[in-house]
């Protein structure tokens, strides 16, 4: 029995949900998604979704619970979008952006310039005395963290001082160090 699979997903006004041969389309005032689904079946009435398993096979219990999150997710995304928040920490560390061009200084001897995709919104926050933050929005989850796992893989916080780029509210377990 999947718990999360057999929650209805609500649908909020100004959501549509079409199913037509195996690929569901979520569109909103954000953007549209689309997204394959097999040993499952979709029904949309009134303001829910429901995802139910075509049999009792294992294949189709992990698949379950796995497409109704998707669509949970997709349901959100158009309807209020996704966001992922980096922080630089580090002497030196800067970020600045010109359109969807993400530039970094990283303590590298060049710049990291990188292109992100056009769904996804790109913002970076410098105030003085504080760290720098790149702000990624977009409405496709799936995107958002693929393109903030790449950023964060430029530089990932070292346990020692705690250097590197961090998710806002991530927790890096910290090593004492020498002790002399």
């Amino acid at each position: 029995m999947s718990r999360i699979g057999n929650n209805p997903v609500a649908i909020p006004e100004g959501v549509t949900i079409d199913v037509k041969d195996n690929v569901i389309t979520v569109k909103g005032k954000l953007g549209e998604l689309t997204q394959e689904f097999s040993g499952v079946e979709i029904k949309v009435e009134d303001a829910n979704a429901t995802v139910s398993r075509l049999t009792e096979k294992k294949e189709h219990k992990a698949k379950h619970g796995l497409y109704r999150s998707l669509i949970a997710n997709m349901v959100e995304g158009v309807s209020k979008g996704w966001t992922k928040e980096l922080e630089l920490v580090g002497v030196g560390y800067r970020a600045s952006n010109q359109g969807q061009k993400l530039d970094l200084a990283l303590g590298f001897s060049h710049n990291i310039v990188l292109d992100i995709a056009p769904e996804v919104k790109v913002e970076t926050i410098s105030e003085k005395g504080k760290n720098p933050i790149v702000k990624l929005t977009s409405h496709d989850k799936q995107l958002v963290g693929q393109v903030a796992a790449k950023i964060r893989g430029f530089r990932k916080p070292e346990p020692y001082k705690g250097k590197g780029i961090k998710f806002i509210g991530e927790q890096i377990r910290r090593k004492a160090g020498k002790s002399a």
